[in-house]
């Protein structure tokens, strides 16, 4: 085969029919009617469940007052009535709030415990003291705190006015 005959043979194979503008518009039609369709029909189904909860609520207590209000719906004046910890209204201006209260309880000087005479301070002012004076340190290695065995015995050698003490004896040499 020559060379053109390949390429008579190539330029047959593509499609000679392309898609329509008409079949495009078909379809996107055809998606809109069909996602309005599932609109309603969720919508409806959502209708249903609702009113067939409605239905089956237990009746109320008759003792209790009848309110005929959505249940679901509060008002900000009745949300303070639930117990901590309640769902946030306004993320925002809360979490400003909080970080607000937050730096000034970092920030200044108030009781803890006024009874037991526990006080707070600003955070600056405890890492100054903090700086000069340093943290508390623990005992050094090899030296024990003193027990209750050893504290009982060194008053009771105090105490004794004989002059000799066998307690004194029984105890290894320091």
């Amino acid at each position: 085969m020559t060379e053109e005959t390949q390429h008579e043979h190539a330029e047959e194979r593509y499609e000679h029919q392309d898609l329509s503008a008409q079949a495009v518009y078909a379809f996107l039609v055809s998606l809109l009617v069909g996602g309005v369709v599932v609109y309603f029909i969720v919508w409806g189904f959502y209708h249903f469940m609702e009113a067939r909860q409605r239905e089956h609520q237990p009746p109320p207590n008759p003792l209790v007052k009848q309110v005929e209000t959505d249940t679901r719906i509060v008002s900000p004046g009745e949300i303070k009535k639930f117990p901590e910890p309640r769902l946030e209204t306004n993320e925002r201006t809360e979490i400003r709030d909080f970080r607000l209260k937050e730096e000034q309880t970092l920030n200044s000087y108030g009781w803890v415990d006024q009874k037991a005479g526990v006080v707070r301070i600003p955070i600056d002012r405890a890492m100054q003291l903090l700086a000069q004076q340093g943290l508390p340190t623990t005992p050094k290695a090899g030296t024990a705190p003193p027990s209750a065995v050893s504290v009982a015995t060194e008053a009771a050698e105090r105490s004794d006015t004989s002059g000799t003490s066998s307690l004194r004896k029984s105890q290894p040499p320091k």
